[in-house]
């Protein structure tokens, strides 16, 4: 839950499933979360965790078939998006929700100028005259600081470098000026240094406009500076969520704490070493029963195998799926 306040965005009991029959995976698995007003929750796991697919089941884009929404509610703004119409819901997409992918030049358009992709949205969903969207998009790629804008205009994707054609999908997120901005994986072909640059931006932009972010990334090392509250998925489902501070200073399930020991360190303390986390991710068509970490954990005990733990506060806005931290604070 949000610190305060009513949630702009609460996902309540999400389940996605692809395929049918005895091959049917359950890729989201009764996954809970909020998004407060003006708020950066970052959403943390390996590949195959159900991050994307928890973004993509938000902006109701899950390819049908294979897939669908199988059950629970996603409110946005108190109207549950699982109800409404095609026509709806791509009223909400671009507009009052935006989405940067991680890879931008498979959702760049390589015939298009980056200009004309910018000024699209701002034509469609606030209804303006095009050289006015155009205006408009020019503004918008100096806010996402480019330099010589009206040349970066009229050029294409492919012109642009990696971290440039980033900033100009960040410039389309904006273009509506959307109350909720979803990053998925917004880095992962950048270097370093452009990843830290981009991070930067995308969150002095969020803060600037006053909408709320969620980030998702499979590092860690981004949530302290980034996120001000966590979500950790594994196997599909939640497994703890806290605000970042404290579950950066004080993760409790064993699966984020293999994660935090998986980062490496920049601060010279050389007497901690990078762990890595025993195992594979499991098969999410054949989980185990019980805990779906359980088989990669070194501190499972015999009902871990045997009961699935649910999601249990065991802290002011701290929650965690783990049956020995529930019997700690019990």
């Amino acid at each position: 839950m949000p610190a305060s306040g009513k949630p702009l965005l609460s996902v309540r009991n999400l389940v996605t499933r692809f395929g049918q029959g005895g091959g049917a995976i359950t890729a989201v698995d009764n996954v809970s979360f909020d998004v407060g007003e003006g708020e950066t929750v970052a959403i943390v796991g390996e590949s195959g965790s159900g991050k994307s697919v928890t973004a993509l089941s938000i902006l109701r884009l899950i390819p049908s078939p294979p897939g669908r929404i199988e059950s629970g509610e996603i409110f946005f703004d108190g109207v549950d998006l699982t109800k409404l119409s095609n026509e709806e819901i791509m009223e909400i997409r671009g507009n009052r929700i935006a989405m940067i992918f991680q890879e931008p030049m498979s959702s760049l358009n390589p015939a298009l100028t980056v200009g004309m992709q910018v000024a699209e949205p701002i034509q469609v969903h606030q209804r303006k005259r095009w050289d006015v969207a155009l205006s408009i998009a020019k503004e918008l790629l100096g806010r996402v600081r480019m330099s010589d804008t009206e040349s970066r205009l009229r050029a294409y994707p492919h012109q642009f470098s990696g971290g440039m054609r980033q900033r100009a999908m960040i410039a389309m997120a904006l273009a509506c000026a959307p109350r909720l901005i979803i990053a998925d994986e917004p880095t992962t072909a950048l270097d370093v240094t452009v990843q830290a640059q981009i991070l930067d931006l995308l969150k002095d932009l969020a803060q600037d406009s006053g909408c709320s972010l969620v980030l998702i990334t499979h590092d860690l090392g981004v949530v302290a500076r980034y996120a001000d509250r966590v979500v950790v998925m594994y196997a599909g489902r939640v497994v703890e969520q806290a605000p970042a501070r404290e579950l950066y200073t004080y993760p409790r399930h064993p699966y984020t704490r293999g994660l935090m020991a998986s980062v490496p360190r920049l601060d010279g303390d050389t007497s901690k070493r990078l762990v890595p986390i025993d195992g594979q991710p499991p098969n999410l068509a054949r989980l185990p029963v019980g805990c779906a970490f359980a088989p990669r954990c070194r501190q499972s005990v015999e009902r871990c195998h045997r009961e699935r733990p649910p999601l249990d506060e065991i802290g002011p806005q701290h929650q965690v799926a783990c049956w020995l931290e529930i019997a700690a604070h019990a």
